[in-house]
């Protein structure tokens, strides 16, 4: 595949990259700089090359997916580029291909599809209590435990209206309104990039040797929680 032609495709990488001077100003001002062994300059750099080989290795890197996609660097280029932008046509790119499976961070858009996305679906929100469970997260320490297995008594005494119908936080969404939101979703392809996300990912946990069953989700877990420590110099 012509990786370049691609990204040539998307408006985002067109709108986003002029000529690089090299001046590192986006580095300076990244925040994701500070915390992982990134260079946004690097990026811009790669695909300036146009090297198939060097961007096929960029896809199936850890790299793009460092960016919190905070454009920082829109605002700070002197060319006017924009990395945030030219990275979100590369990882668009490494999820049609299948290569975000080949890092450890591009493999928690599984986790990503599992949780945010499967509750937009399931429940008509971005997060819904009953997904966030504790062995998923286990940042979230042990108050959060407490109040997932009492979430219904917590739930009333902060008067929201948790499963039920009427009106109140976190009230039952009408299934009218979901089903708008799954014709949404097939419409604009995101029901498509779920079914790649969900395919790509099950083939990798086949490889890993890790189910994937709705009862024992051993890949799902994995992507979640581990941490190779290898991110930062």
């Amino acid at each position: 595949m012509d990786y370049v032609a691609e990204l040539e495709k998307d408006i985002r990488f067109k709108e986003a990259l002029h000529s690089c001077l090299n001046c590192g100003i986006c580095c300076a001002v990244c925040p994701a700089a500070e915390f992982y062994n990134y260079d946004p300059r690097t990026i811009v750099t790669i695909v300036q090359r146009r090297n198939n080989d060097e961007i096929e290795q960029l896809l199936k890197s850890n790299t793009i997916w460092y960016c919190g996609q905070c454009m920082s660097c829109k605002t700070r280029c002197p060319r006017g580029n924009t990395a945030g932008m030219i990275i979100q046509a590369l990882r668009s790119l490494s999820q049609r291909c299948g290569f975000f499976t080949e890092s450890e961070k591009g493999r928690q858009q599984y986790g990503l599809k599992k949780t945010i996305g499967e509750s937009i679906l399931k429940y008509g929100y971005c997060v819904h209590p009953a997904l966030v469970k504790p062995e998923l997260h286990p940042e979230q320490g042990v108050v959060w435990e407490w109040i997932y297995q009492n979430k219904e008594a917590i739930y009333d005494r902060l008067g929201a209206n948790l499963y039920k119908d009427g009106a109140g936080a976190m009230r039952k969404i009408h299934q009218k309104n979901l089903d708008e939101l799954a014709e949404i979703f097939k419409v604009t392809g995101g029901k498509d990039f779920y079914e790649i996300i969900e395919e790509d990912s099950k083939k990798k946990a086949e490889e890993m040797n890790m189910s994937t069953d709705d009862d024992n989700n051993e890949y799902l877990l994995h992507v979640l929680t581990y941490n190779s420590n290898e991110h930062q110099e």
